[in-house]
């Protein structure tokens, strides 16, 4: 029996069967731990590319918003992401004084960031307790921050109210059920009100507050620079000796009709027509100290002609157009007067106001008309030109839309050799860090 017994015990102590359980199950915590820490990892890694598209979409909604309630348009594009601001732990912050990273601009900048936590599972075997909580058990908190610039682009306007009389409502409607302006912007270099109707305008901006005016409305957007200004420049030296013709009244009711010839043509005071004018070549006419009275007569150009109407000389005198009839002619698509139909010199602010914008005449016209400081009353419609393309521009001190106030053809102004004015406006936030 001893030696029985012995033998047992050596033999037992030989056996190395057992070790690897031991080994095993000394290791089995940290292979745990090291294997949830990696999943868990992953997980995290996964969560964060989530909330950072989240935040990268929220950020740039923020910036294209650009008004009092970006906060509330970044979290709704978060949660768009699903991740919707107080749920599950999440949280998304905006800030609109974000620093703009160098190289980013002026700014302004907005800043969104996202959070959620996510609860521990196995990486807790080693002890890791995370970084918050989340229901009152550890989590791990992940978060991400995107900061976008708010994006200015360029609108072109076919309407611009330079308000250079300091009027604080530069653009006006009353009642205008019937105003259609679809596929037109409208600019006010102050404020603007709409009453009744917003005109059809596709975009109506407002250097101050706009009330009212286009289909999607914008105020506080930057003034638009007078487009037009230095084509004065342009304008032919007066050699009418000082000598003007004065319009007609029923004691003088002789005057000597206006005639055009040649490319340019000066006219000396009153301008009117006797009968029906048809203009085949590139023409400019040039009226100093004198209004265009059509006496329900036509000007028209046709083929190859265009035609454009200055306005020039002094305050002593009137410069408008008046006397029914119909104004049809297309501006030049080159030269110094591209895309100009009609033209009063900055200097003019006397007798320069028009009564009935295409009404009375009627307004068929390709091309811009620059009244810079005139008090327009528009209420007629105004069509392309017979021979031109579909493009209309209008550039005013203030403007009052009544009854049917209509632009009937647009969208050819490149091809009308017309340049619009524009304004830097707010666009698409663009994503900087």
């Amino acid at each position: 029996m001893p030696r029985l017994l012995a033998n047992a015990i050596v033999r037992f102590l030989k056996d190395r069967s057992g070790n690897v359980i031991i080994t095993a199950a000394l290791a089995l915590p940290v292979v745990l731990g090291a294997f949830g820490l990696g999943a868990e990892g992953a997980s995290w890694f996964a969560a964060k590319r989530a909330l950072q598209n989240a935040a990268d979409a929220a950020a740039i909604a923020a910036a294209t918003n650009a008004g009092p309630t970006y906060a509330i348009e970044a979290k709704g594009v978060a949660a768009q992401y699903g991740q919707k601001d107080g749920v599950d732990g999440v949280t998304v912050v905006s800030s609109n004084t974000a620093p703009c990273p160098n190289g980013a601009g002026a700014g302004p900048c907005y800043s969104v960031t996202v959070s959620r936590p996510m609860p521990l599972m196995l990486s807790q075997v080693v002890g890791y307790r995370g970084n918050t909580t989340l229901n009152g058990a550890p989590a791990q908190l992940i978060s991400a921050t995107a900061v976008a610039i708010e994006g200015p682009t360029t609108r072109a306007y076919c309407i611009l109210a330079l308000a250079s009389s300091g009027a604080s409502t530069a653009l006006l409607t009353n009642g205008a059920p019937k105003a259609n302006l679809s596929g037109c912007n409208v600019m006010s270099n102050t404020g603007a009100t709409c009453n009744g109707h917003n005109t059809g305008a596709d975009v109506g901006d407002a250097h101050a507050t706009n009330n009212g005016c286009g289909v999607v409305q914008h105020s506080g957007v930057s003034a638009a620079a007078d487009p037009y200004a230095a084509l004065a420049d342009n304008i032919p030296q007066d050699k009418c000796g000082g000598s003007y013709q004065a319009a007609p009244t029923k004691k003088n009711p002789g005057y000597t009709p206006l005639a055009i010839s040649g490319a340019t043509t000066q006219w000396c005071g009153y301008a009117g027509l006797s009968g029906n004018i048809t203009i085949t070549q590139p023409t400019t006419l040039v009226i100093y100290n004198g209004d265009l009275n059509l006496n329900g007569n036509t000007i028209q150009t046709t083929g190859d002609g265009s035609l454009t109407i200055v306005f020039a000389g002094s305050n002593s005198y009137s410069h408008s157009i008046t006397g029914g009839g119909t104004l049809d002619f297309s501006a030049p698509t080159d030269g110094p007067w591209s895309g100009m139909a009609i033209y009063q010199a900055p200097n003019l602010t006397n007798g320069v106001d028009i009564a009935a914008a295409g009404n009375s005449p009627t307004w068929d016209i390709t091309g811009a008309v620059y009244l810079p400081h005139a008090d327009v009353v528009f209420s007629g419609a105004v069509n392309k030109a017979s021979n031109g393309k579909s493009c209309f521009v209008m550039v005013m001190d203030t403007l009052r839309i009544n009854g049917t106030a209509a632009i009937l053809a647009h969208g050819q102004c490149d091809k009308a050799g017309v340049t619009q004015p524009t304004a830097k406006v707010p666009g698409r936030g663009q994503l900087v860090m």
